[in-house]
């Protein structure tokens, strides 16, 4: 029987204080799963430095050097962690059966991936890490967490439950992963608009193993708004909502201006005046930054800039496609 070849794809941002110990546990689980006959001993731990400004590169050359299973790309530039992401998913695609995508910073449970690679045997294309509980959060984030899911359901995005990137994909998903030519990136939505077989697996999200999260508050939010204004026009229904809303108080409120025009109880009042103004106000500012949001989207996509470019590829093999837009250098086993 022919062994899968399993490639794990981890984007790295400034993560010199984990990636050490992240190195050796993902490679003490990829030894796990060949010596299980699970996969392929051509599997590779794949690390997309997504142009960190502190040693990560360093560590991933010097890890390279000592461990044949390690591989790098680093980007020209931070690109941001979907669009390192997808740089690992794209390259890995040349030689691998199956991708599972984790971060760098050990909150995934390595021990899952175990249960990934058997669902992949089972015939399963893509493959969620879905978390059990919330237990290790703080109040705050469970409640933002929760209400981040629920609002994109309400929106008809279709996200996976308490499922951010840590998953495993085919060849085949990330092949076709690959035609979604998107320059506003929101893996957690696409993946699961491409089909396939699916499944889930439960894991307990783990403390972060060093360093501080790439992912603050501000993020979150912005991370939350992209997905939705990415995938739903709801916002703009919203807005319209509103207006008629609005529309229908103003009606009310001149009904009442022309019948106290009519039995003489004609007094203005200035508290009236002001409020209306500054409602009328807001709600078309809120309009125009909506729509103003989704043409900026537009602006974006219309472009077609590259989502990233490679700088250099730390690998044992050069790719056997790269796309058009990448600019690469080759580095076989650590050497120019």
């Amino acid at each position: 029987m022919t062994l899968p070849i399993l490639y794990m794809v981890v984007p790295c941002y400034n993560e010199e204080e984990v990636l050490p110990l992240s190195i050796r546990k993902l490679t003490d689980a990829l030894t796990a799963l060949v010596q299980e006959q699970l996969v392929s001993s051509e599997s590779r731990l794949l690390f997309v430095d997504d142009g960190s400004r502190d040693a990560t590169w360093m560590h991933i050359v010097e890890a390279r050097e000592r461990n044949p299973w390690v591989s790098g790309l680093k980007l020209a530039r931070n690109a941001g962690h979907q669009k390192a992401l997808l740089a690992g998913l794209m390259y890995a695609k040349n030689f691998a059966d199956c991708i599972i995508s984790l971060d760098a910073d050990l909150q995934d449970d390595v021990a899952a991936v175990s249960a990934f690679v058997r669902k992949f045997h089972e015939g399963y294309e893509v493959v969620y890490g879905v978390r059990e509980c919330r237990d290790s959060d703080t109040w705050f984030k469970r409640w933002s967490a929760e209400s981040f899911y629920k609002l994109m359901r309400r929106m008809g995005i279709p996200l996976v439950f308490n499922h951010a990137d840590y998953r495993l994909m085919s060849r085949r998903a990330v092949e076709h992963l690959g035609e979604f030519h998107e320059v506003n990136l929101f893996l957690r939505g696409i993946v699961p608009l491409i089909g396939f077989r699916q499944t889930e697996v439960t894991y307990r999200r783990q403390e972060r193993a060093a360093g501080e999260s790439k992912y603050p508050l501000r993020k979150m939010l912005s991370f939350a708004w992209d997905g939705v204004t990415s995938f739903s026009i709801k916002p703009m229904r919203i807005v319209t909502m509103l207006g008629f809303i609005s529309l229908g108080a103003s009606a009310v409120a001149g009904a009442y201006s022309l019948i106290s025009k009519i039995v003489g109880q004609t007094v203005s009042g200035w508290t009236s005046i002001m409020l209306s103004l500054w409602f009328i106000g807001s709600i078309q500012l809120l309009a125009l930054g909506v729509i103003g949001e989704y043409i900026g989207k537009i602006y974006n996509e219309v472009k077609r800039r590259p989502p990233y470019i490679i700088d250099i590829v730390l690998a044992d093999k050069p790719a056997a496609e790269q796309p058009a837009w990448t600019a690469t250098r080759a580095w076989s086993n650590g050497m120019l």
